[in-house]
């Protein structure tokens, strides 16, 4: 039997989505709630984050310990991940033991927030940051970011800082769970060998208490504030470059197009950067992608390398950029199509990158493509629209950032 969708939403707003596979050998779910980073006001960052690290220490009836043994009892591999968008928890499990997966996720989304928890976690949290301070690029990275968007809230970390952390409380993260946990902004998306209708009944018993709460996201494409920055780290031995440009929005289907002009010009192999950059020994790491995010989307250009050579890598990163419009040829597109509908079409085979192909894609946009119609899209992309993309969005960066030992080092 041929995969089909199904699609049901309760009464109180909850909106299940599956892609249903009876030849499958496994089962995933996930729930999607349409809350991050750029939700938070600016003296909660993180708590997105940190609430996450919550949901895992337990439910007013069930312990930490008691949610991570029935995980293992049935041999789920299970996570979450927070972004600056959405917020998932989700498992990985053999058919028969769906209906126990989906108990325990629905369970654990209505976690206790016990104090002493905070407190502990808090500290972990504050361990996270500190770890990632000691990687050059997320240095980078983040400091770009703040950069690019200036105060608006696409500028939050994911993981706060240590101020925001050191002061958030109990009580503030309560009510950001209320209010953005709720049943309206939440979607359960399931892929592989499930019983849909099983799966709804189940629902309706765990969930349908859930309050709506009508949050809101403002969607407007953000003001840039952008413009460069230097950063020098007595820690660091390498130069680090950053750009960010402007590219199309995720609900924009020239997303197709930014998606494989970001791997022309800078994919692992066979991209103009590994080329110029990479080959020639000039760079250590050179590579580009796309990210379209809800009402806006972005190029990211990165290269690292020896700091005496700073400059001339930024020369040829910078020349590259600007000619990927006209340098690609045909050939180049037939290729990269074939190497992206391969990795697509193997990511198929796992439920799991299915689950979370299909709840990303409902909690964006509330829409569903089957992956072939996507497969299509990026196979009818032209050179023509290559060359329009890159005119509405040029590979002009808005931000640039450096990252390199001090001066005097």
């Amino acid at each position: 039997m041929p995969i089909s969708f199904r699609h049901h939403r309760l009464a109180n707003g909850l909106t299940l989505v599956g892609e249903i596979d009876p030849q499958a050998h496994s089962a995933a779910l996930g729930f999607y709630v349409k809350t991050g980073a750029r939700d938070e006001e600016t003296p909660l960052m993180g708590v997105s984050h940190f609430l996450e690290h919550m949901m895992f220490k337990g439910t007013h009836d069930l312990s930490a310990e008691d949610l991570n043994q029935a995980f293992d009892r049935i041999g789920a591999r299970n996570n979450a991940f927070t972004s600056n968008e959405v917020t998932c928890f989700y498992a990985h499990v053999l058919p028969e033991h769906a209906p126990t997966g989906l108990d325990l996720l629905a369970r654990m989304m209505r976690p206790a927030l016990r104090q002493a928890d905070f407190d502990t976690e808090k500290g972990v949290i504050l361990e996270e940051i500190a770890m990632y301070k000691d990687q050059p690029f997320w240095v980078l990275y983040e400091n770009c970011v703040e950069k690019h968007f200036g105060a608006h809230p696409l500028s939050h970390r994911v993981l706060g800082t240590t101020e925001s952390i050191t002061a958030l409380q109990r009580d503030q993260m309560q009510r950001y769970f209320d209010a953005r946990y709720s049943a309206d902004n939440t979607v359960v998306s399931f892929a592989g060998k499930i019983d849909f209708d099983r799966a709804i009944e189940q629902v309706e018993t765990l969930c349908a208490s859930w309050q709506s709460t009508k949050p809101r996201r403002n969607s407007a494409p953000p003001p840039i504030a952008g413009g460069t920055l230097d950063l020098h780290d007595e820690k660091v031995n390498r130069a680090y470059i950053l750009a960010l440009c402007e590219a199309p929005a995720q609900n924009d289907d020239r997303r197709y197009a930014a998606g494989l002009l970001a791997q022309l010009l800078g994919s692992a192999d066979n991209s103009l950067l590994h080329w110029s950059l990479i080959e020639t020994g000039i760079a250590e790491e050179a590579q580009s992608s796309y990210s379209g995010h809800d009402g806006f989307g972005e190029y990211f250009v990165f290269a690292s390398g020896d700091p005496a050579r700073a400059d001339e890598i930024w020369d040829i990163t910078k020349a590259q950029m600007a000619s990927v419009r006209d340098k690609v040829q045909e050939k180049d597109l037939i290729l990269l199509r074939n190497k992206l509908a391969t990795a697509v079409t193997l990511g198929a085979e796992r439920p799991l990158d299915r689950m979370h192909r299909l709840g990303q894609m409902w909690t964006a946009r509330a829409e569903y493509r089957p992956l072939e119609e996507d497969l299509a899209r990026i196979n009818s992309v032209t050179m023509d629209d290559i060359r329009d993309l890159s005119d509405t969005f040029p590979l002009v960066p808005k931000t640039l950032g450096r990252l390199t030992p001090p001066a005097n080092g």
